[in-house]
């Protein structure tokens, strides 16, 4: 707490209690010397006169406040029937409410803890009325220079001006993309070289296997951002409600409460949770322009609903992916995963690969499960038609994610493709940003 300003010192306030008084500054908060003036007040001090007019509501910029200036000030409070009790209680109370104007939050409970501490230190020493309202009506710090003013300007008849503070200064940061790579300034540090609407869009929709070093590394930063919603489901759980079915067990415990008496019927309703999404990313040979990119929008995914998402990579070997994924940071997630994953840019066996995840693993029950692959089974055609059909069974929703989708032109002609069409919910592309952008929004209404 900063050092309050001695009354009645140099520079200081005047004591409304008598003529030349002074209040020598303690080591705390209320201490006064027995052999300060302001402790004796005389029996016979003169009255102090009490104008008709309350007190001043606020502080006016080019005037004193308050009412008590000039011949006003003398004794603040007799003893001995000098002043009634009404005025000293409508003097105090003008003094809470030009604090209020101020900008103090004195309100009606610290005016009557005022009150009630002058009453106690005495009303006729005014260095007891200082320390009483200052460590009543003031709530911090930033209070007492006004205080001290307002103390001033109602008691002593000095001028008092109301400062005026200044609104905040909010400073904003934005970020903008880059497309043509990274500027370089005089000391070689990267500077941001500002996109405009419509070449950020032509990026969105370029294909991510035709894209320089730089461009990748754009679009990787935006599936960063990604934030992908999640549809809910009512779980087979409870919780307590407002509205729904009776909670017998809830309203039984709190009739033993009140000695059995049931004072009101509690209710309970489902809880909801969001619905499970399941990758399965192709990180084969004819995958490999596509699997980082697929990567780091699973990542996304993990990153938004951790306990809701479930990754494997598929190739010649089924790897589950998904505590590497949830690192916060993309690039050591990414790490992880590239550690993780044996068969990178391998062959690809769908069939096999997809038996054993439904046969280990029980999450596609009810879930939505993406299938990101471009359909060249090495394997069996038949085997992958007849775990498709298994699946389409389990799941909610199968959404079949193939980069070539989005060339003009292109035809499911592979045997993968053509034996899991039959069972896919959604065939869609996978091969540009805008592409990732459609599937999270499908997958939020899945």
């Amino acid at each position: 707490m900063p050092e309050p300003p001695r009354p009645g010192g140099e520079g200081g306030l005047p004591i409304p209690g008598t003529a030349r008084g002074r209040v020598p500054y303690g080591s705390g908060p209320g201490h006064v010397p027995d052999d300060d003036p302001a402790r004796h007040v005389p029996e016979e001090g003169p009255a102090r006169h009490v104008p008709d007019h309350g007190p001043a509501e606020d502080i006016p910029d080019d005037g004193p406040a308050g009412h008590l200036s000039g011949a006003g000030r003398g004794h603040l409070f007799g003893t001995g029937g000098a002043a009634a009790a009404g005025e000293v209680a409508a003097t105090l109370t003008g003094f809470a409410r030009t604090l209020r104007a101020a900008g103090v939050p004195a309100g009606h409970e610290r005016t009557q803890a005022f009150l009630r501490a002058a009453a106690h230190l005495g009303a006729g020493a005014s260095g007891a009325v200082y320390w009483a309202g200052r460590l009543t009506l003031c709530a911090g710090p930033d209070d007492l220079p006004r205080y001290d003013r307002c103390f001033a300007a109602y008691f002593g008849g000095e001028r008092a001006r109301a400062r005026r503070s200044s609104p905040p200064v909010v400073t904003r940061t934005r970020y903008t993309a880059t497309t043509d790579g990274a500027a370089t300034g005089e000391r070689g540090d990267r500077e941001a070289v500002p996109a405009t609407a419509g070449e950020a869009e032509v990026l969105r929709r370029r294909d991510v296997a035709r894209l320089t070093p730089a461009e990748r590394e754009e679009i990787h930063r935006m599936l960063a951002l990604l934030r992908a919603r999640r549809e809910q489901r009512r779980s087979r759980r409870h919780t307590p409600a407002p509205r729904g079915r009776p909670d017998p067990r809830r309203t039984m415990r709190e009739a033993l409460r009140t000695g059995g008496e049931t004072a009101r019927l509690l209710r309970r309703a489902r809880r909801t949770r969001p619905r499970r999404v399941v990758l399965l990313v192709d990180v084969s040979g004819s995958m490999a322009p596509y699997a980082d990119t697929l990567l780091r929008f699973a990542h996304a995914l993990v990153r938004c609903e951790p306990r809701a998402t479930e990754v494997f990579s598929v190739g010649t070997r089924l790897t589950r992916l998904t505590p590497a994924l949830r690192h916060a940071e993309a690039g050591t997630a990414m790490r992880e995963v590239s550690a993780a994953v044996p068969d990178w840019s391998g062959g690809t066996r769908l069939g096999e690969e997809l038996k054993e995840f439904l046969d280990r693993w029980s999450c596609a029950r009810g879930a939505a499960v993406v299938i990101a692959s471009d359909g060249w089974e090495r394997g069996d055609p038949s085997l992958l038609g007849r775990q498709m059909a298994r699946l389409s069974r389990l799941a909610r929703r199968v959404i079949w994610v193939n980069p070539h989708k989005g060339r003009e032109g292109y035809r499911p002609l592979t045997g993968g493709m053509r034996a899991a069409l039959p069972h896919v919910g959604a065939f869609v592309a996978g091969h540009s940003l805008a592409a990732f952008e459609e599937l999270a929004e499908r997958l939020s209404h899945a």
